[in-house]
């Protein structure tokens, strides 16, 4: 349960990080590499309906458009692997669709609590070394807040099929695929199986959603 805790709370300040990122004018986007303008072009996106009270009243509607932006810029086919570890090979097929969507509805709606919660948040830019062949990278920030510690927040990205896509975060320097790895083998250890594991957080999901929507 404290490693759950420590997990979501983590999730909970990556989320509102992205969140909160400060727009850059067009000449400053395009001045930045690749990988660095889908971060920023993520941020935007989501900071402009941010500014929709009306909008961010609906979970349902925030939900939907939260995964709609994230999707496409985080690989889930290897992010669920990696959380899982030593278990995704054992898994069936079915169990392995089932996590990944079960696993990315929890980032989503997680990440949807954060969009609505938090918006004083700010980001630097760290430099990029990256050579023009690179596949993977890692675009390191960091997050600012007035009265507060800067907290590095880096991405690690790889490229696939000519786009770049985030399959991990690490805030200060704690890896959340890694995080995730240790909550959900401690828990098919106590439930003892992966599908008792994703019934349950098929289940968690559905009530957060209700709540949410209630």
């Amino acid at each position: 349960m404290r490693n759950q805790t420590k997990q979501h709370s983590i999730f909970s300040l990556f989320f509102a990080i992205l969140l909160s990122l400060i727009p850059a004018t067009k000449g400053i986007a395009e001045n930045l590499p690749p990988p660095q303008q889908i971060i920023q072009s993520v941020s935007t996106n989501l900071q402009q309906k941010l500014k929709d009270k009306v909008f961010t009243k609906d979970f349902a509607q925030v939900t939907r458009y939260v995964n709609s932006v994230i999707d496409p810029h985080t690989d889930f086919d290897k992010i669920a692997p990696l959380v899982l570890g030593k278990h995704w090979k054992t898994a069936t097929t079915d169990e392995q669709e089932r996590f990944k969507h079960e696993f990315q509805m929890l980032i989503v709606r997680t990440y949807s609590r954060a969009f609505v919660e938090y918006n004083d948040w700010t980001i630097r830019f760290m430099p990029l070394e990256m050579s023009n062949e690179a596949t993977k990278v890692i675009v390191k920030t960091q997050v600012l807040q007035s009265g507060q510690q800067p907290v590095d927040v880096n991405y690690r990205m790889f490229l696939n099929n000519g786009e770049w896509k985030v399959y991990d975060i690490m805030i200060d320097g704690v890896s959340l695929v890694t995080n995730y790895r240790s909550t959900f083998n401690d828990e098919i250890q106590n439930k003892g199986s992966l599908s008792a594991v994703i019934d349950n957080l098929v289940k968690r999901n559905a009530e957060a959603l209700a709540a949410k929507d209630s």
